[in-house]
């Protein structure tokens, strides 16, 4: 049984982010040997980071803010998969769901969830959420999901019965793809832009910093300073030779930039 938590970044709890949420989740379940839950992030408290950097270099538990984002962190990592949905307020993500993904950001230099499954959905009423998706999307792929590509869902509401039936088809085949990502391999080859964003990152930091930066440690204790990528995987001759060239390149921009 794989378990699926779908995080709202809306108050209203009736309204069309919701609705399209629920759906995609009865849809999915449907499927079989999937159980969904649907968290409010508005049901609890999260403060607005305040740019400090502890979580980068002393660690996240250095974190000034205390509430209730270690809870929520906590819940993804007991999930199979992971849903981020969000109306369009004023052509962005809302404020709530900004506030918990800012609170994410050490998570962006240290990735957590790889073999896990995520995707996003937005809910609006007339334009804009394509490129929202297209964020939340490259946010889940830089928290170390394998992503699905996200729904944006537009209709005005009330909802009419012809935009309603256009949702829950939009959302069923969302749904399915998602459910096959959810019984695929977890730790599949990297793409060459995963592999350069890996490689050039951790050559970056390995040539940069040092202990006690926990970016420093962390790779470090999980031997990337030494791996193909952040999952134990077999690379192609052609890939092995393109992580090489991200590695060379990185070091020669690191000693530029120091000297």
């Amino acid at each position: 049984m794989k378990t699926i938590t779908a995080f709202v970044g809306s108050a209203r709890k009736r309204g069309l982010t919701y609705t399209a949420t629920r759906q995609f989740l009865d849809n999915l379940e449907s499927h079989g040997n999937v159980q969904g839950e649907i968290v409010f992030l508005s049901d609890y408290t999260l403060g607005v980071c305040r740019g400090c950097k502890n979580c980068f270099e002393k660690g996240e538990e250095r974190c000034p803010l205390k509430d209730d984002r270690d809870l929520l962190i906590e819940k993804m990592k007991a999930s199979d998969g992971v849903v981020f949905a969000t109306p369009n307020y004023s052509f962005q993500v809302s404020a709530i769901m900004k506030t918990f993904l800012d609170r994410l950001g050490f998570i962006f230099h240290r990735p957590c969830f790889h073999g896990k499954t995520f995707t996003s959905i937005v809910a609006q009423g007339i334009y804009g959420g394509g490129k929202l998706v297209k964020y939340l999307d490259f946010v889940g792929a830089g928290l170390g999901f394998n992503t699905v590509k996200g729904s944006c869902i537009t209709t005005l509401e009330p909802v009419t019965e012809r935009a309603r039936r256009k949702m829950v088809e939009a959302l069923a085949i969302h749904a399915s793809r998602f459910h096959r990502q959810l019984f695929r391999p977890a730790y599949p080859a990297p793409s060459a832009f995963q592999l350069m964003g890996f490689r050039m990152g951790r050559t970056v930091i390995r040539q940069t910093l040092a202990d006690p930066n926990r970016d420093y440690t962390y790779y470090r204790d999980h031997s990337w300073f030494n791996s193909v990528y952040y999952y134990p995987v077999r690379l192609n001759p052609l890939k092995k030779a393109v992580g090489a060239t991200f590695d060379w390149m990185a070091a020669r921009v690191s000693r530029q930039s120091n000297a």
